[in-house]
């Protein structure tokens, strides 16, 4: 989600917000984040607000899903990948950053949510420019190879770990039941590696790689307020 529609660790833009409910006027509009409902709608609204603002909310790449305002459904790793692969991901995650020499540590290091596991080898509250992620994700690659696990980049510190067909594609299950003519997909993510790619390149949807809320909006108005879209 960041920094589609709010810029990182900040609330979305008020002026963004409202370009958005002008927006619903013409079309149905969703958002999908790795990031629990908590963080999505800490950043989208105040308490339970972003379901009403948004006619589909998909927190955790679309694993636990809102739709028109109530819960539609809810998934969760470990249910799915079992408790013996779930303590074998963790444990060896602990090992090695038990290992790391670092200039600081701080915050949390494993985020257990319902559909992923989110990685931040230096803590969530460490500066972002302290990154070691990649080498971190090659390692795991090799000790879980064929384990049915999946690494992409989640926000600009950290990484995900989830099953394989769980990244943000999933929600466009739920999308297709409801048979849209054309779903457009924004994300900043969207290289090899990033968390969007998938759902970016895939053949049900129109991707548009943007790089700030201010382009998202300014892409959005060329295509749904092409009268306008020069006035911004």
């Amino acid at each position: 989600m960041k920094p589609v529609l709010p810029c990182p660790l900040q609330k979305i833009d008020p002026e963004v917000a409202a370009f958005l409910q002008k927006l619903r006027s013409r079309v149905q509009i969703g958002v999908v984040g790795g990031s629990d409902y908590s963080k999505i709608a800490e950043q989208l609204g105040e308490g339970d607000e972003v379901i009403e603002k948004f006619d589909y909310v998909f927190a955790e790449n679309g694993t636990v899903q809102y739709k028109h305002g109530r819960l539609l459904s809810k998934q969760t790793i470990q249910n799915h990948l079992g408790e013996e692969l779930l303590q074998d991901l963790i444990n060896f995650c602990l090992r090695y950053m038990a290992l790391l020499r670092l200039p600081k540590k701080r915050g949390t290091f494993i985020e257990f949510r319902n559909g992923m596991l989110n990685i931040s080898p230096i803590g969530r509250r460490a500066n972002r420019k302290e990154k070691i992620r990649e080498k971190f994700v090659e390692a795991l690659k090799t000790e879980f190879a064929g384990k049915g696990l999946r690494f992409s980049r989640g926000g600009m510190i950290s990484f995900d770990v989830f099953p394989e067909g769980w990244d943000k594609r999933y929600c466009l299950d739920s999308l297709d039941q409801d048979c849209f003519d054309t779903i457009h997909f924004f994300g900043n993510e969207t290289s090899p590696g990033g968390n969007d790619f998938e759902i970016y390149t895939d053949p049900r949807t129109v991707g548009h790689s943007v790089v700030s809320p201010q382009d998202t909006v300014q892409r959005c108005r060329e295509l749904f307020f092409p009268e306008t879209a020069h006035e911004a």
